[in-house]
Formats: structure tokens, C-alpha cells, sequence
């Protein structure tokens, strides 16, 4: 059977699953926080973060912002609702561009927000600017079903 790879949204452990449609129960190895419940990792340091993007197997979904930034404050509820529809089918992460600059100079990130959407560890695609709820879904959807 085939095993997919996703990063624990409570403690930012690897955990090792079964690949399954759809999942009764998932508990995290290491915090046994529940996988089910996706929420975006807010990212610390590029260590943590190459650390997930080249260790899982879903999609990464990547939001570059800073705290100062209002498209990046209103865009915000809009991630953190659409993670909560992919539990174990994509990964969200928070990267602050001010805390972690050499992530964000990485990746040639100009503007914030930007969105960018990673498959083993590279970028299949980028959205700059805040989209609404229902139009950030439909992107994510498109990026899981690629």
C-alpha cells in the first residue's frame, strides 16, 4: 500500500500514513494531536521549513505575509478556513517574510501576500495578492487534483 507523508499542523512532526480517500482518524506519532484538524504551521526558521517541503508528499501551500501588511491580515481567515478542508490532502504553512527573509528571498517573493503551491519541494505555482475565500478553495482544489 502506498504511504503518504504530511507534517503534524500541532507540532510540525513527520507523520507516516496510509494513503486513503478519506480518513475516520488520524493522530500524530509524536504530539497525538489530531491530523483531521488542518490549520496552517506557522514556519520559524528555514530549517523547519525545508525540513517539511522536502520530506512530504501533499502539496504545500505557502502564504509569504507580515504582520504589517492589511491584504495579508484580511486574506488570513480565508487560509486558515480553506486548510480546514484538506485535512491530510495539502499541507498550509505561514511563512513571515520579516522573520524569515531568507525564505521568502528564496523563493523571489516581491509582493505579499503571495501564495505558492509546492509539489515535492517545487513550486508548481504562485497567486500574488489576496483572494476571496471562494476563489482560494477552487485554486487549492486545482492544485490537490493535479
Amino acid at each position: 500500500m502506498e504511504n503518504i507523508i504530511v507534517a503534524c499542523p500541532h507540532c510540525k512532526a513527520l507523520n507516516k500514513l496510509p494513503k486513503k480517500e478519506s480518513y475516520k482518524k488520524a493522530v500524530c506519532g509524536v504530539c497525538k494531536g489530531n491530523l483531521l484538524d488542518n490549520q496552517p504551521i506557522h514556519i520559524n526558521s528555514a530549517e523547519e521549513f525545508n525540513k517539511i517541503i522536502n520530506s512530504v508528499t501533499i502539496p504545500v501551500i505557502i502564504d509569504f505575509w507580515a504582520v504589517w501588511c492589511g491584504p495579508c491580515q484580511m486574506f488570513a481567515p480565508a487560509f486558515e478556513s480553506v486548510a480546514k478542508n484538506y485535512p491530510l490532502k495539502a499541507n498550509f504553512l505561514k511563512v513571515n517574510t520579516e522573520e524569515v527573509p531568507q525564505i521568502a528571498a528564496q523563493f523571489g517573493i516581491r509582493s505579499i501576500p503571495t501564495i505558492t503551491a509546492l509539489k515535492n519541494a517545487k513550486e508548481i505555482d504562485r497567486v500574488t495578492g489576496a483572494l476571496p475565500e471562494t476563489q482560494f478553495d477552487m485554486w487549492v482544489k486545482r492544485i490537490i487534483n493535479s
